[in-house]
């Protein structure tokens, strides 16, 4: 479309303006599949039972979080650079976070996340995660990545994931040496998923770099304001497409199957299965295990952006606890706005669209439907409850 006298700009969609088309025949939710796979340089690889991973920020995840994320069949990963690793009893400096008033916030974390990282709690926080019995996935940005890497490594670590704002596979500058994401890939033995990346040549070269996993999204998240700030993203239903026909281009020419994950924007289980239409392999979730009772934040969010020392690109938000992680991801809901039981959610989905499979279920069909959110809701809308639940 055109924007203006010679620029034009393409449209493109978000959850809320899509749907998703029932299918010709129908399954059993209980008899779909929705693992997950992610690739391994060994060549055995991680298989989750459900299709989501917890978002590696503060209020979110911590030892005991991703405990009871693996012990359900997902993936929590921590945040190597947060209160986890900068402090030996974090829970004081997020309650001091979480009682914190508003206007005083964001100063405050940024004095918080001023403090130096102490390496040792890498190794720690990872032997703590693996003397539980759970998966060990932990997270850093590209400059941090072959120091923390390496001390992961050691430690046993079975995910590395490097994340970012936004990630390309070159990276300019003259004040600090760029990672070599295609060096540390090969150097790293467990698996290395990178994010987060938004647009179809960026996640081709990213694979290329020999990754097994892309995280898709920029600025989407609940506690985000990236978009705000930097005026950069793309919605998540266009960016997931765009790069889900990376991945399919990139599996046809060299046979090597990198899953993408959309991160971010998902606030109930309708948009977990829109995304995963779509064409994600999995999601990662923040905002919604933000309200589980196990989240170190206690319903607090915060963006990792948030203490950025000269522009920060977060808020803190109230989430509320909703309940145990156990009934957010597999219910029984007691609420009414799809918050809960997304995996159920996930599955009922699927067995509407006639779909057995994740691979399946990505080729549902789908439709531009902006009404779909307010098409005999008015009543939901006005008493704010249900769909109309803001």
């Amino acid at each position: 479309m055109w924007i203006g006298k010679n620029r034009k700009a393409r449209v493109c969609y978000g959850f809320d303006e899509i749907s998703l088309v029932p299918g010709r025949i129908t399954i059993n939710p209980d008899e779909v599949d929705t693992s997950f796979t992610i690739p391994h340089p060994s060549g055995e690889p991680i298989r989750l039972k459900i299709p989501i991973l917890a978002s590696a920020m503060d209020g979110v995840t911590d030892v005991r979080f991703c405990v009871e994320m693996s012990r359900l069949g997902g993936l929590g990963v921590i945040n190597l650079e947060g209160v986890q690793t900068r402090y030996d009893d974090p829970k004081a400096v997020i309650q001091e976070i979480i009682s914190a008033d508003q206007s005083k916030v964001t100063e405050l974390l940024q004095k918080i996340y001023s403090a130096p990282i102490r390496e040792y709690l890498i190794g720690k926080r990872i032997e703590e995660l693996k003397a539980q019995g759970a998966l060990a996935a932990v997270s850093a940005i590209p400059q941090k990545a072959l120091a923390f890497g390496a001390i992961a490594q050691e430690a046993g670590v079975d995910l590395f994931v490097v994340q970012s704002t936004v990630s390309t596979a070159k990276h300019i500058s003259r004040q600090y040496a760029s990672l070599d994401l295609a060096a540390f890939c090969r150097q790293m033995r467990a698996p290395v998923i990178i994010g987060n990346a938004v647009t179809y040549d960026v996640v081709l070269d990213l694979m290329e770099c020999g990754v097994s996993g892309v995280l898709i999204g920029v600025g989407p998240g609940a506690a985000c304001t990236s978009r705000g700030v930097l005026g950069l993203g793309v919605p998540q239903v266009t960016a997931t497409v765009d790069c889900a026909a990376a991945r399919d281009a990139y599996y046809k020419k060299t046979g090597r199957y990198v899953p993408i994950i959309t991160d971010g924007g998902m606030r109930r289980g309708g948009d977990l299965c829109k995304a995963i239409a779509c064409g994600a392999d999995g999601a990662m979730i923040g905002s919604a295990f933000a309200r589980a009772e196990e989240s170190p934040g206690q319903g607090s969010h915060w963006g990792m952006a948030t203490p950025h020392a000269n522009l920060p690109r977060g808020t803190r938000i109230q989430m509320g606890i909703s309940g145990p992680l156990r009934q957010i991801l597999f219910g029984p809901a007691t609420v009414d706005d799809g918050s809960q039981n997304l995996v159920g959610a996930l599955m009922t989905s699927m067995g509407n669209a006639g779909a057995a499979t994740i691979a399946q279920f990505q080729e549902t069909e789908v439709i531009i439907a902006p009404s779909i959110q307010s098409e005999g809701k008015l009543f939901q809308m006005v008493q704010s409850v249900g769909m109309g639940t803001r």
